[in-house]
């Protein structure tokens, strides 16, 4: 053959290709065009080699993909936005009601922290296997999961009759809000791939966390009696969670291997031993029960550190622990609940008992903090300060907040809250604004959800621990009022401690 004829035959050979690349092409298109009327995405290929057809307008999925169905990112954030707001509202939902659950399960006032701890405790414990679970295996798979088990457990909370059954019920919420929770930044970052969508998405979403702080007491008390209340919660969640069938598309992250349950249940049994510690050390510190359950939890401890450090798919990654950024959003979500949510979780009980208001005006009273929460929560996009600033400022104004209220329970006047609630509003909504953004900008975008779920399980912890170290503070001396100025005093120095925390944790140069 000659060199003119091979080279006809390579051009031939050559246009065949073409062809066939083109012939594919169409094929895939088909196949796509079909998909999206339900025929099974990926159809009809191309085989490997050829070249590739152009991508198709819209939005990319991004490489944490798991499959090719469309985002709408609106769609996503308004129906995540919702859900979350939700699962505040029942996890506000007791701080009005809490005297009336008290009397109609017949609670001692030294069991009314578990009342209130039931949910903070089942987040606490799952945020990050939830986390983990939700790149691993799907966010939308585990957020759809958990805002139905939310709908149901919280109907189901308003069907109990004791203290234990109640408190169990709290805790299967606080696992359900775990998995929405957890997977609902890892749904938003994948929405917004950019940093400006990320910025405003996380702002949007962070005013709604405050947004459902705000409306949980108002529906709670504004309805006939907690059980209605709960009720209507659960065919909130429930109605969402079929939304979001039709709603959200797929991503996930896998690492492979099997899920954490050595390190999920070692953490948990922990959580549980030093909530259950906090809450009979009211009854006295020197106790026996109270210095076993200590030393268990720091002994569970010690055994999560190693089982997470052998585990080929940890819950946490413990080489985040080396970098500053991923520890001011973990000391940002522990000061918050421990300074923030735990004094403000037990305030309007506190308000109900001494200054005499009923459920509705203290529920009121409350929306000045949680509404401003929300509107600056919303604004806080426009800043020009950092995250990491704005936690600084948001922790400095609860601490000014917390002690202007100083002596306003034992006043007999309510209007002498009101400059602490407000100041106290604006920082909290400081707070809301910057954690998500700091919390996903923490970790490597395809752990998006391990990161806000290591972020919110500090955060509840510190709800959890704090909530139990405010009632003892405030109940201790047998004066509420003395007790309570107490429990600010601490949050305040609490509040301080945080803002120093996050500043000395910035990043080096």
């Amino acid at each position: 053959m000659t060199g003119l004829d091979s080279a006809a035959v390579g051009e031939a050979r050559e246009a065949q290709g073409v062809r066939e690349a083109a012939r594919g092409a169409r094929e895939a298109q088909g196949a796509g065009a079909g998909g999206a009327h339900g025929s099974k995405p990926g159809a009809g290929a191309i085989p490997d080699g050829g070249p590739h057809p152009a991508p198709r307008s819209g939005p990319h999925p991004g490489p944490d993909s798991a499959a090719p169905s469309p985002v709408r990112p609106r769609a996503t954030l308004a129906l995540v936005s919702a859900a979350t707001a939700v699962t505040l509202m029942n996890y506000t939902a007791p701080m009005v009601t809490l005297p009336g659950t008290a009397a109609a399960l017949h609670t001692p006032l030294s069991g009314q922290a578990w009342l209130l701890n039931g949910t903070p405790l089942g987040l606490a414990a799952l945020l990050l296997v939830a986390g983990s679970l939700a790149d691993d295996y799907g966010r939308r798979r585990i957020f759809l999961a958990g805002t139905l088990a939310l709908g149901l457990t919280t109907a189901l909370g308003a069907l109990t009759t004791s203290t234990w059954q109640f408190t169990l019920a709290r805790i299967a919420q606080g696992a359900a809000s775990a998995a929405l929770l957890a997977s609902a930044l890892g749904l938003i970052v994948h929405a917004f791939p950019s940093p400006r969508g990320r910025l405003h998405a996380t702002g949007v979403w962070g005013a709604f966390v405050s947004g459902g702080i705000a409306a949980g007491p108002l529906v709670a008390a504004a309805l006939p009696n907690w059980r209605t209340g709960y009720g209507v919660l659960g065919a909130l969640a429930l109605l969402l969670a079929a939304l979001g069938t039709r709603t959200l598309a797929e991503s996930r992250a896998p690492r492979g291997g099997r899920p954490d349950i050595p390190g999920a249940l070692t953490f948990g049994l922990a959580l549980v031993a030093l909530v259950a510690a906090l809450t009979l050390g009211r009854d006295g510190w020197l106790r026996a029960p109270v210095g076993l359950l200590l030393a268990a939890a720091v002994a569970l401890i010690a055994v999560f550190v190693a089982v997470e450090r052998r585990s080929g798919t940890p819950m946490i990654d413990l080489a985040l622990l080396r970098h500053r950024r991923f520890l001011a959003s973990s000391a940002g979500g522990l000061f918050t609940g421990l300074a923030v949510i735990a004094v403000f979780s037990y305030l309007p009980s506190v308000v109900q008992r001494t200054l005499h208001l009923s459920p509705l005006a203290t529920a009121g009273l409350l929306l000045l903090w949680s509404g401003l929460s929300f509107g600056v929560a919303l604004q806080v996009k426009r800043l020009t300060i950092p995250p990491r600033g704005q936690l600084a400022l948001g922790f400095a104004l609860h601490a000014v907040g917390a002690l202007t209220m100083l002596g306003a329970i034992g006043s007999g006047s309510w209007t002498r809250l009101l400059p602490g609630l407000i100041i106290g509003g604006v920082g909290s909504g400081l707070l809301n604004g910057a954690l998500p953004l700091l919390a996903v900008e923490s970790v490597p975008r395809a752990r998006a959800a391990m990161g806000s779920g290591a972020q919110q399980t500090l955060r509840y912890i510190g709800s959890s621990v704090g909530v139990a170290l405010t009632i003892a503070l405030a109940t201790s001396g047998g004066h509420l009022a003395h007790g309570t100025n107490l429990a600010l005093l601490v949050s305040a120095g609490l509040a301080v401690t945080g803002a120093i925390g996050v500043l000395v944790l910035r990043d080096r140069k």
